[in-house]
C-alpha cells in the first residue's frame, strides 16, 4: 500500500471515530468520571512508585532522593519475615478462593430453583444484607460471637460439656475466622451477578432437557452451570488478579500479639514499616513485589482460559 492510499486510510478511521464519538457523546459523557477516577487515583500516583528503587529522603523529593536500585527489595527477601508474609497472604488468599469463590455460584443455583419468589426474595434481602456491615462493625461482632465468656459460639461449646476456646488469640483459628466471616458477609452480593447470568440462559433448553426426562438435579448440572461458565471463568480470572491482595482493615483490626505467626500479612507489614516507622521507599517496594505478583497471575489465568475454554479478559 502506498503512503497516499495509507494517509486516506487513516484519515477515514478518524473521521468514523468522531462520527462515532459525536454519535454516543451521552455515552462518553458518562464514562469521563469513571475514566478521570482512574487516571486521578490510580495511573498519576504511579509516578511514586520509583520511591521503591530510591532512599527516599521527605526534603529533597522523589527525584532529589539518591537511587539504590533493588536494596529495599533484597532487604525484604532476606528479612525474617518474608517466608511469614508470603504463607500467611497466599494461604488466607488461597483459603479464600477455593471456599469464598464456589459458595456465591451454589447459592445463586440454589435461589434460581425457588418457586416460591416471595421466599426467594426473602433469602436474597438475608444474604445482601451483611454486604453492608462496615469492617468495623463486623469485627465487632466476631469478637462479640466468639468472646470465651460471653460469646454464643463458646456458650454452645460449653452447653455440650466443652472447654470454651479463645479463637482470637489462637493462631491455627485466624484464617479459618478470617475467611469464614467473609463467606458469610459476602456470598449473597457475590451471587448477584451469577444470578444475572442465569437470566440469560435460553428457557428452551430447559424444556428440551425436561421432554428428555432430565430431573431438576441434571437440568442444574447440564443447563445452568455450562450457561454461566463464561462469567464464572471471568471472575475466577479476577479473583486470581487478587490472590496476594488479601484485605488490610478487617486482618489488621483482628490482629493481636498471640496470633501474629498467622495474622502478619504483607498489606499489614506495609503498614508497619511504611506508615508507622516511615520507612517509605521499603513499603513501596513490598508494596509493588505484592503488585507484580497479582498482576503476573492474572496474565498467566487469563492466558491459561483463553486456550482452554477461550473466555478471557483479552
Amino acid at each position: 500500500m502506498s503512503t497516499a492510499e495509507m494517509n486516506v486510510s487513516t484519515r477515514k478511521k478518524s473521521s468514523a471515530t468522531v462520527r462515532r464519538i459525536k454519535k454516543n457523546w451521552d455515552l462518553y459523557l458518562l464514562i469521563l468520571p469513571v475514566m478521570a477516577f482512574f487516571i486521578i487515583f490510580e495511573y498519576v500516583p504511579m509516578y511514586g512508585v520509583q520511591i521503591a528503587f530510591k532512599d527516599f529522603i521527605a526534603n529533597k523529593g522523589i527525584t532529589g532522593s539518591p537511587w539504590v536500585g533493588f536494596k529495599h527489595f533484597e532487604r525484604f527477601f532476606e528479612s525474617y519475615y518474608f517466608w511469614r508474609l508470603l504463607k500467611n497472604t497466599l494461604g488466607i488468599g488461597v483459603y479464600q478462593l477455593f471456599v469464598g469463590f464456589p459458595v456465591p455460584i451454589a447459592l445463586a443455583l440454589l435461589i434460581n430453583e425457588v418457586r416460591f419468589k416471595k421466599f426467594s426474595r426473602f433469602v436474597q434481602t438475608v444474604t445482601y444484607a451483611p454486604h453492608f456491615l462496615s469492617t468495623v462493625v463486623m469485627v465487632g461482632m466476631i469478637f462479640i460471637f466468639l468472646s470465651p465468656q460471653t460469646g454464643l459460639v463458646n456458650g454452645l461449646i460449653t452447653w455440650f460439656r466443652g472447654t470454651p476456646i479463645d479463637f482470637l488469640t489462637e493462631p491455627a483459628w485466624f484464617k479459618t475466622i478470617y475467611v469464614g466471616s467473609g463467606v458469610w458477609q459476602q456470598m449473597g452480593w457475590s451471587s448477584i451477578i451469577y444470578l444475572a447470568a442465569l437470566t440469560g440462559i435460553d428457557p428452551q433448553l430447559h424444556e428440551a432437557a425436561r421432554v428428555d426426562g432430565a430431573s431438576r438435579w441434571q437440568r442444574i448440572w447440564h443447563v445452568n452451570l455450562p450457561g454461566i461458565i463464561p462469567t464464572i471463568i471471568i471472575l475466577l480470572i479476577l479473583n486470581m488478579g487478587s490472590l496476594l491482595s488479601v484485605g488490610f482493615e478487617k486482618v489488621y483490626l483482628m490482629q493481636n500479639s498471640l496470633n501474629m505467626s498467622s495474622s502478619d500479612i504483607i498489606s499489614t507489614h506495609v503498614y508497619h514499616k511504611g506508615i508507622l516507622d516511615g520507612q517509605y521507599s521499603y513499603s513501596a517496594a513490598v508494596g509493588l513485589f505484592n503488585s507484580i505478583v497479582n498482576f503476573t497471575l492474572l496474565v498467566i489465568v487469563n492466558r491459561m482460559a483463553r486456550k482452554v475454554n477461550g473466555t478471557s479478559l483479552w
